[in-house]
């Protein structure tokens, strides 16, 4: 079958690079793609938020499945519209999508289905705002409530520094229109997780664990940011948690959108704390994480064509996933300065030798140009491993990377670190 992926990520080259070694799947069509991409599916430059295009290109193309891979156009009702004119879609509906698309909606609904979370409020108000900061005390967390591209969490250690990042979201110079509304909640503390699933109506599949890196640098220090790399499976995840996620929070979220006539078919992701109060979600995602995307498929011996076809066409009862049982690692590269302003146009050598030392590049924030590849984004290259351990997989990755020629590139190194603390306890 002809598969359309929207979007032009790590992420969306993670899904391409499954699809196209994908038994079920004859061609790959990717818009916008990237230079990555561009060797494993035909790429068409049309922008992820140009809804109009892109419904034009499903006209014109045919393909029997799309797989939307970025959160802004299921915000914007890209799935609505493809299936209001018959295509097979993964990706949910733009109801759904509210669950990512608003941090406020998605506590409010956490509250009305029982799902535990952290306590909070939301606010328009700064002086209102600033009088709930002082009544809850620091650490505390301020998020904007909108789409911002998986950097609009801050931690804050002392009520000052949490009234002055309220105060700078709901004056719009943070993060714009998605900081105008804002959620303070309770700082929780322990080992954050993922946990990902495949739903189709009442089906919810489970995928293996993963966790994420989101601070920029090593030990789980600096600002946040999309995520700095990441690895699968989580060892904190054991199948005991994977259980109560599911029952406790993947089942109950599911239901309350239903409630609502939301159709959620497409990638429910939970991002979980283990504290010592037991589990609390943290946030919701509505599509695969980037980067748990990237280890995550290069885990998957399943054909990933038919498991999202069988989604997309409300059959995903009885499918069952088949897992490498090595551990996967990645490290993302990003342009020095991320995620704060950065120089683009930088020319990035040395990724056949990066690719040539057992690793798998996929290409995120890069575009081409005279030839050569260069950084166009924050987070630029995810580079992925597999291994026996997580320590094989890291120390892979690590040894590959000093093939890299770009010194405009930045990486963690420390990636996979609580769970190699983890394997050499056992």
């Amino acid at each position: 079958m002809k598969v359309l992926v929207i979007g032009g990520g790590g992420r969306e080259h993670a899904l391409c690079w499954k699809l196209n070694r994908s038994d079920s799947v004859s061609e790959v069509v990717c818009a916008p793609g990237n230079p990555g991409i561009a060797k494993e599916a035909r790429c068409i430059a049309i922008g992820a938020e140009d809804i109009d295009a892109l419904m034009q290109l499903a006209r014109d193309e045919q393909p029997k499945l799309v797989v939307i891979g970025p959160e802004v156009p299921l915000v914007m009702g890209l799935a609505d519209k493809l299936r209001a004119e018959n295509f097979a879609v993964f990706g949910p509906d733009q109801a759904a999508a509210e669950l990512e698309g608003s941090k406020s909606f998605s506590k409010a609904l956490m509250d009305e289905a029982g799902v535990p979370t952290a306590f909070f409020e939301t606010h328009t108000d700064p002086k209102q705002a600033e009088a709930y900061i002082r009544k809850i005390g620091a650490p505390i967390v301020i998020k904007a409530s909108g789409l911002a591209a998986g950097k609009g969490v801050i931690i804050a250690h002392t009520e000052e520094e949490a009234i002055a990042a309220s105060n700078d979201m709901l004056a719009g110079n943070s993060f714009g229109d998605a900081g105008s509304q804002v959620v303070i909640e309770e700082f929780l503390e322990g080992e954050e997780a993922s946990c990902l699933f495949i739903v189709s109506g009442d089906t919810i599949l489970p995928l293996a664990s993963s966790q994420d890196h989101k601070a920029l640098l090593d030990g789980d220090n600096g600002p946040n940011t999309g995520g700095m790399g990441a690895y699968s499976p989580a060892p904190c995840v054991t199948p005991e948690v994977e259980q109560e996620v599911l029952n406790t929070i993947a089942k109950p979220i599911i239901a309350a959108l239903k409630k609502r006539g939301a159709n959620f078919i497409g990638t429910l992701y939970a991002g979980i704390m283990l504290t010592n109060k037991g589990i609390k979600t943290l946030e919701f995602n509505v599509r695969f994480g980037d980067p748990e995307c990237q280890p995550l498929m290069s885990r998957l011996q399943s054909d990933l064509g038919e498991v999202l076809l069988a989604a997309a066409e409300s059959r995903l009862g009885g499918v069952h996933l088949d897992w490498d049982s090595r551990k996967a690692l990645c490290v993302v590269v990003s342009s020095d300065g991320y995620p704060a302003s950065f120089e683009k146009g930088q020319a990035i050598n040395g990724l056949d030798a990066v690719e040539a030392a057992g690793t798998t590049v996929f290409h995120a924030g890069t575009s081409e140009k005279d030839g050569s590849i260069v950084n166009n984004g924050g987070r630029v290259l995810g580079v992925t491993s597999l291994g026996e351990s997580v320590l094989e997989a890291q120390e892979t990755v690590y040894k590959a990377l000093e093939n890299l020629d770009w010194k405009g590139g930045f990486f963690r190194k420390d990636i996979g670190y609580r769970a190699i603390k983890r394997e050499q306890k056992s």
